[in-house]
C-alpha cells in the first residue's frame, strides 16, 4: 500500500511545528506537536487505505469488464430499459462500430413490435427468479434495419450500486434457419405423411358412408334417417379438419404470471354443465400456500379442459372426477385429474399423444396429441397412469416462480 498521503501529513505537521517553534521561540517536541502528528499520521494511513481500496476495487472492475468482453456470447446490461453495459460480441450483433452507439439507447429500440409484451412479461418475472430465466427467443433489428433472431437468458443484478437486468445470450438465425430445413427433410416429412395416412383414414370412413346413402338417395329409398346419417357424418369431417387446423395454427405464445388455483377454477366452471349432464362430479383440491406459474393462460386452459373431456367420456355411466393440485418437489407444482372410467390398457399408454392413436369409438388422437405440445412449450410434464376397469390418473407437472431476487454486487 502506498504511503504517500501519510508521509505527506506527517511532514506538513513538521514543518507547521518547526515553523511555530521559530516565530514563537517555543519548544518542538511540545504536547501540540505530537498531538498533530499522531493525528497527521492516523488521517494519513486511512487516506492512503482508502486510495488503497478504491484502486483495487477499479482493478477489479476491469478485471471483470475485460472478461465480459472477452465472452463469446453477447452480454447487456440495462436499467429502467436503458443499455447501460455492453461487450464486443453485442456491439458485433446490433452492427454498431463502437459501445457509445448503443449505450444509452432503449432496449425497446432494437425489438420487433410483435415482441414486446413478450419481453414486457420477461422483464417482470426475472426479478422474481434466483437463477438466471430459461432461454427464450426474440426478433431484433440490427442498426441498419435488417433483423435477427436472438436467444437469451436474464438475470437480476446490482450494477453500478443500481437494480439492474443482464442479459446474455446470441444470434441464432443461422442455426434455425439451419434447424428449420433439417425438420422439413426429415421429421417434418415423416410426420406429414403420418399424419395426412391417419387423415385419409378418418376421412374415408364417412366419406364412404355418404357415398352410400347418395346412390339410395337416387332410388325411390328416402327416408328421413337417411339425411340425418349424411349430416352428422359431416360434422365428422369437419370436426376430425377442425382439430387438425388447430393442431397446426402457429401461436405467439405469451407467458405470464397466473395463480393456477384461479385458471383450474375457471376450466372446472367451463366443463360444469357438461359433467351435470353426463352424471359426473368434479371435486377440486388445493394444497395451501401455492407458487405462481409462468404460462400461456389460454393454451393451459385448454390442456385442462381436454383433459377433463377425455375424463368425462370415459365413465359412460357417471362417477367422480378428482383435481388435485399441490407442491411437487421444490420449483414444480402437480395438478392431478383422477377419474373412475373404464381406463386404458398398459400397451396403449406409449402411443397416446401420437396422431390417430385414441382410445376413443371416434376420437383423432389430435386433442392430447396438442395437450403434450402445449406442456412441452411449457417446461413440463404430463404423465398417464391407468389400470382397466378402475380408472386414470393424468398427471401435469409445471415450473413455478421463486419469489427471491438474486443481485451481484
Amino acid at each position: 500500500m502506498n504511503r504517500l498521503g501519510q508521509i505527506t501529513l506527517v511532514l506538513i505537521s513538521v514543518l507547521f511545528s518547526s515553523f511555530q517553534t521559530i516565530m514563537n521561540h517555543d519548544r518542538f517536541f511540545a504536547v501540540d506537536f505530537v498531538i498533530f502528528t499522531a493525528i497527521a499520521w492516523l488521517a494519513g494511513w486511512q487516506y492512503d487505505r482508502a486510495r488503497f481500496l478504491e484502486k483495487k476495487a477499479r482493478d477489479s472492475e476491469d478485471s471483470y469488464r475485460k472478461l465480459i468482453d472477452s465472452l463469446p456470447r453477447a452480454v447487456i446490461i440495462h436499467q429502467d430499459n436503458k443499455v447501460v453495459y455492453v461487450n464486443k460480441e453485442a456491439i458485433t450483433m446490433v452492427g454498431a462500430n463502437r459501445k457509445e452507439d448503443v449505450i444509452g439507447t432503449s432496449i425497446y429500440n432494437y425489438l420487433f413490435p410483435d415482441y414486446k409484451e413478450r419481453l414486457d412479461e420477461r422483464l417482470k418475472q426475472v426479478k422474481k427468479e434466483v437463477h438466471p430465466l430459461n432461454n427464450i427467443e426474440y426478433k431484433f433489428k440490427k442498426l441498419d434495419g435488417s433483423s435477427f433472431i436472438f436467444e437469451g437468458s436474464s438475470l437480476s443484478i446490482t450494477f453500478g450500486e443500481k437494480d439492474a437486468i443482464l442479459s446474455i445470450g446470441r444470434d441464432i438465425t443461422e442455426r434455425k434457419e439451419q434447424t428449420e430445413q433439417l425438420l422439413q427433410k426429415s421429421e417434418k416429412l415423416a410426420l406429414l405423411g403420418q399424419m395426412a395416412a391417419g387423415i385419409a383414414h378418418e376421412i374415408r370412413n364417412p366419406l364412404t358412408s355418404i357415398k352410400g346413402f347418395i346412390q339410395l338417395f337416387k332410388t325411390a329409398t328416402h327416408k328421413e334417417e337417411y339425411y340425418d346419417i349424411v349430416l352428422s357424418e359431416l360434422d365428422r369431417i369437419n370436426d376430425i379438419v377442425g382439430e387438425f387446423l388447430l393442431l397446426a395454427k402457429p401461436t405467439a405464445a405469451v407467458f405470464t404470471e397466473k395463480d393456477v388455483k384461479l385458471l383450474i377454477k375457471d376450466v372446472v366452471t367451463l366443463i360444469n354443465t357438461q359433467s351435470i349432464l353426463n352424471n359426473v362430479q368434479i371435486f377440486v383440491e388445493f394444497e395451501c400456500d401455492l407458487p405462481m406459474i409462468s404460462c400461456e393462460e389460454n393454451q393451459l386452459k385448454q390442456v385442462f379442459l381436454n383433459l377433463l373431456k377425455n375424463a368425462i367420456e370415459a365413465m359412460p355411466s357417471g362417477g367422480n372426477i378428482d383435481v388435485r393440485v399441490k407442491v411437487k418437489e421444490e420449483g414444480k407444482i402437480s395438478i392431478k385429474i383422477i377419474d373412475q372410467g373404464i381406463g386404458i390398457p398398459k400397451d396403449r399408454i406409449p402411443t397416446l399423444g401420437e396422431p390417430f392413436y385414441t382410445t376413443k369409438e371416434k376420437g383423432t388422437g389430435l386433442g392430447l396429441m396438442t395437450c403434450y405440445k402445449i406442456i412441452e412449450s411449457h417446461n413440463g410434464q404430463l404423465i398417464i397412469d391407468s389400470t382397466v376397469n378402475e380408472g386414470t390418473t393424468i398427471e401435469v407437472i409445471l415450473p413455478t416462480i421463486t419469489q427471491r431476487v438474486f443481485s451481484l454486487t
